[in-house]
């Protein structure tokens, strides 16, 4: 990680879970980090989590990713105020209970691809516009999942569909900014991380139960897991990384 060393990284969804691991995680590793979060007091609430000489290092900012308006903002001051952004993390996800044939409240719906699918792409986007303004080595991490490769939700089960498809769409567009990095002639990382459960706040009241009973892993193992793709060589690029619990069934 010395590559990275006050370098500045942007984390999505920064206030809980898997986003409040990798944020505390790179400013440990001597990133300079913005937290972005809709609830920016709990991003200042994780400084105490970390040595008092890195406190200044970790910066909470609000912005909400399903505002387009929001991203466009935050992420230009962003970079007028830290001399660009090196390293982007989309971490912000939300799911939803939902229904695609009989439920016609379609607000559920627009949230989870507003947050999941177009947050995504407008923060790469802005994100981007720095990096290759500073051409510096730079690298962006979706935090993916593994129904963003294979649908495994049964009968039995409450119905989140419009969250793996949601999934489905960052794996895709994941490679289609690979190709779009490489035809820019400027040397931008990116890497699908797909998790499978992960023991955070993101599940609704109907799973909690059948999530009690499955192997999860904790927020820390995905954010180890950054950092070992944020470590690689400049000519190594991780296109693609599943984690499972171990005895995870599906």
């Amino acid at each position: 990680m010395n590559q990275w060393k006050n370098r500045t990284a942007v984390v999505t969804g920064a206030s809980s879970g898997i986003g409040a691991a990798i944020t505390k995680d790179l400013v440990r590793s001597g990133m300079i980090v913005i937290g972005l979060a809709r609830r920016v007091d709990r991003v200042e609430a994780l400084k105490k989590d970390l040595q008092l000489d890195l406190r200044g290092h970790l910066h909470a900012m609000k912005c909400d990713v399903s505002k387009e308006e929001e991203i466009v903002k935050v992420f230009s001051f962003i970079d007028s105020m830290f001399n660009g952004i090196d390293v982007l993390i989309n971490n912000a996800g939300i799911l939803r209970s939902t229904e695609l044939i009989s439920n016609k409240n379609s607000i559920p719906i627009r949230e989870v691809i507003d947050t999941n699918v177009f947050g995504l792409v407008f923060c790469s986007r802005e994100a981007v516009q720095s990096m290759m303004k500073h051409k510096r080595n730079s690298h962006i991490v979706h935090i993916n999942s593994i129904v963003g490769h294979k649908i495994f939700f049964g009968l039995e089960q409450p119905s989140i569909n419009i969250y793996p498809a949601s999934k489905h769409a960052v794996t895709a567009i994941t490679e289609i900014h690979r190709q779009e990095f490489i035809r820019s002639y400027l040397h931008i990382k990116v890497t699908s991380i797909s998790p499978g459960a992960v023991n955070t706040d993101i599940f609704i009241p109907e799973q909690k139960e059948i999530v009690q009973k499955m192997p999860l892993l904790e927020p820390e193992d995905v954010s180890q897991s950054v950092l070992h793709i944020l470590s690689t060589p400049a000519h190594v690029q991780i296109h693609e990384m599943i984690i499972k619990p171990f005895g995870e069934m599906f």
